[in-house]
């Protein structure tokens, strides 16, 4: 098994919603991981894309929500539909909590290889290798870490459910680089954005390396947590090169890093004006 920046996106996304979801049901959010990426594909199956099923979870005789038809152990399985991931997430919680997965609750919380072949024990999957190939994920991307984690981002564990972007009252709201953030309208403000989605004007400005009191132009990216000081990994060997009529705030936004990070990992001044043509380093 090779690192796949796809699935580091989707850990990356999801992994607060999977701790949230630990610290409510003792389930390890290593494992609650693990069958995510394993089960969807990261993300990317048609279940997960049009079903928001990210278990795998089949309809069962208790189910009364949507469905859909897929050929699996058998043809033309019945499969669980979810509004989005999150409610995926929360029943995926309320499954192993059934009678039949309670051995599993007799493990320790960190101790995911045991929790991996109590899963296929119990008959989650009919895999032969699905406790190896769970174990094998969060070995390679240190899942285990979040088994610790004593808190979570409550704000991003809510919004987790978006696959990429969420309705609010008037704004989408998109994922990039471990952070979420909106496109101003025309009008916008911070304190206008910052009451649509909860968060304080005076905050949602310094995230955004901006004063409280601009007006926004419309198009504008505003941030609704800090930005990290670097670019996602995918950007690692491609830098960016600067179009007409970019700033070095610009860059930043877009990549959604810190302006003074953005210096720094280039060797510039603040002063520095870029040029048409110009690379810049983003991580």
């Amino acid at each position: 098994m090779k690192w796949s920046s796809a699935y580091q996106a989707y850990i990356d996304k999801y992994k607060d919603l999977a701790i949230e979801q630990m610290l409510e049901h003792n389930i390890p959010a290593s494992i609650t991981l693990a069958q995510g990426l394993l089960e969807s594909g990261a993300g990317r199956s048609t279940m997960a894309t049009e079903g928001n099923n990210h278990f795998g979870i089949k309809c069962h005789n208790d189910w009364t929500g949507g469905t859909m038809r897929r050929d699996d152990d058998a043809p033309n399985e019945c499969f669980r539909v979810y509004r989005h991931a999150r409610e995926s997430y929360e029943d995926h919680s309320k499954f192993l909590k059934k009678q039949r997965y309670s051995r599993l609750f007799t493990y320790a919380r960190t101790d995911y290889k045991s929790w991996a072949y109590g899963l296929k024990a119990c008959g989650y999957a009919t895999s032969p290798t699905y406790a190896q190939q769970l174990i094998g994920i969060i070995e390679l991307y240190n899942l285990s870490q979040y088994d610790k984690a004593t808190k979570y981002d409550r704000y991003i564990a809510s919004h987790a459910g978006s696959n990429g972007q969420r309705g609010t009252i008037g704004h989408q709201i998109y994922y990039f680089n471990d952070n979420y953030y909106v496109r101003a309208k025309k009008g916008d403000t911070f304190k206008s954005i910052g009451k649509e989605v909860g968060v304080g004007y005076r905050k949602l400005a310094r995230y955004n390396e901006r004063d409280k009191r601009d007006v926004l132009s419309e198009g504008d990216i505003v941030y609704l947590k800090k930005k990290k000081s670097k670019a996602p990994k995918e950007f690692k060997y491609k830098p960016h090169t600067v179009k007409a009529g970019e700033s070095m705030y610009d860059i930043a936004q877009m990549y959604g890093i810190r302006l003074a990070k953005l210096y720094k990992r280039n060797g510039l001044s603040p002063d520095f004006v870029p040029q048409v043509g110009d690379v810049l380093r983003v991580r």
